[in-house]
């Protein structure tokens, strides 16, 4: 059986065969892609891991996959895409496709084609989301004309005087975040995502006491983040290496907060 906030050193099918059906409340992962990254020579079954998340996830539960698409001569691979619908093959509602904007990010493609700086950030959903605390940062703005009073969301209108009201709008759903630095775990991890970025999923799908996992747990943001925010964690990483330094930075989030 597993121990919940523990990340153990294996392969993700692994720890998902010790899983019972139905008990995973979010999923927030970013897998290595198309020999993009450099992950200590280690690959996995990518159509078996999907097949497994949705016998674990609870129903309701959601899955974030941060993903991007290699070009090989000339064209993207469109590897995200045959992930996403496959997903949905295997019982998955594709919720909602995000973008992650990098904001300051070193920025790839070809001399072709506009310079590349995002990922998808794919919400899969077993059913319909259970859990939806969206994150309002939007202001709406109400403008008053002379004989009558216009309400126009998106902050555009051709009459009347702009006021700021109580109303807010959830955040869009793409995302600009800085490239993570050292502080957060890079100097150890070739692809670490920025700790915004998990805490805000992990907002907006899971409530306190609910259970997280990363099947791919790399430098252990996820599991920090999750545990910073009142909630367990669940992490499978291969590699000895990245294990190791991730418990000893989750450890050190431990001894500051212990909130468990």
């Amino acid at each position: 059986m597993i121990e919940i906030d523990n990340i153990y050193n294996e392969s993700n099918l692994d720890t998902i065969a010790r899983m019972e059906d139905n008990s995973i409340d979010l999923v927030v992962t970013s897998p290595p892609y198309d020999g993009l990254r450099k992950y200590n020579g280690y690959c996995f079954d990518f159509e078996a891991l999907a097949k497994g998340l949705y016998r674990v996830m609870k129903n309701g539960g959601v899955v974030v996959w941060i993903v991007n698409d290699a070009t090989v001569d000339g064209s993207e691979t469109g590897t995200s895409f045959r992930q996403a619908l496959y997903f949905m093959d295997c019982g998955f509602n594709l919720h909602d496709t995000m973008i992650w904007a990098k904001d300051g990010g070193g920025a790839v493609g070809s001399n072709l084609a506009y310079t590349q700086n995002f990922e998808y950030m794919f919400v899969f959903s077993k059913g319909r989301p259970k859990t939806t605390n969206l994150i309002y940062d939007k202001k709406c703005l109400t403008y008053t004309g002379k004989s009558e009073t216009t309400k126009e969301c998106r902050g555009h209108s051709d009459r009347g005087v702009a006021k700021l009201t109580r109303l807010q709008f959830s955040k869009r759903n793409n995302w600009w975040l800085l490239v993570p630095g050292k502080e957060e775990g890079s100097e150890f991890h070739p692809a670490v995502f920025p700790e915004k970025l998990v805490r805000d999923h992990i907002i907006s799908w899971s409530n306190e006491g609910d259970i997280v996992y990363d099947p791919f747990s790399g430098s252990g943001t996820t599991a920090k983040v999750a545990y910073m925010n009142n909630r367990h964690y669940i992490g499978s990483e291969i590699s000895k290496e990245y294990y190791e330094k991730a418990n000893k930075r989750i450890d050190a989030e431990k001894r500051q907060y212990k909130l468990f």
